[in-house]
């Protein structure tokens, strides 16, 4: 249940989960040592701004209605069935509203379609955020923006055309390209020093996990001001 405000342990709960129905001693060592990480660190809340501008339609700050999103997958990353795994997170208006680390169902053929999966994942998302928003009245004008560092991947989306490398891929990983094609998702390339959405894919060391908790929006309530 603390995944559902601490972000910063969704990649190793999904890890460690995996194992429940069998586990063995490194997986224990594994949960002592999240725990170890949770008791240093109990104070890390998340921190959602004031945003009394947050209008959808047709207001002067273009930041404060956007839905942005973020994704990264690695590839053959789970050394017993090499499927990979995928994560992502989505701001609106520029505080963290969903997020998500998981082992992709099946195996990837290439980092370009791990990277893909992952991206259908996160289109439904922020559709889903999109109907939502129109369904109470706040419908969006603007295209949800979709953060990737994998240039492969979004040429595969913004390009409807089966190729013999993607002609496998499952016609539902698709709906991307068709969210693409009629501008309800804008891609955006980003360098993987900015993506992030590492934090939910991979371990990373302390400094790099501070600086995107901070990003996210992910604070210490007890650190001195």
């Amino acid at each position: 249940y603390l995944t559902i405000t601490r972000l910063d342990i969704s990649f190793d709960v999904s890890v460690v989960s995996q194992f429940m129905s069998a586990p063995r001693i490194p997986h224990w060592q594994a949960i002592l040592q999240i725990v170890r990480y949770l008791k240093r660190a109990p104070g890390q809340d998340l921190v959602f701004r004031d945003r009394r501008d947050l209008h959808i339609s047709g207001y002067s700050d273009p930041d404060a209605s956007k839905v942005v999103g973020y994704l990264d997958a690695d590839w053959a990353g789970c050394p017993i069935d090499r499927r990979s795994t995928s994560g992502h997170c989505v701001f609106l208006g520029g505080n963290l509203v969903s997020w998500k680390s998981n082992k992709q169902p099946i195996v990837s053929h290439s980092s370009a379609e791990a990277e893909y999966r992952a991206m259908t994942n996160v289109s439904g998302e922020l559709q889903w955020i999109r109907m939502l928003l129109a369904e109470i009245g706040l419908p969006m004008q603007r295209s949800s923006i979709l953060h990737c560092d994998n240039q492969s991947a979004m040429h595969i989306a913004s390009n409807p055309i089966f190729h013999e490398r993607t002609k496998h891929i499952e016609v539902d990983c698709h709906f991307v390209s068709e969210k693409v094609k009629c501008g309800d998702i804008q891609l955006v390339h980003t360098r993987s020093e900015e993506q992030l959405a590492d934090i939910f894919i991979k371990p990373l060391r302390s400094a790099r996990i501070s600086y995107i908790c901070n990003k996210l929006g992910l604070f210490d309530m007890y650190a001195p001001t």
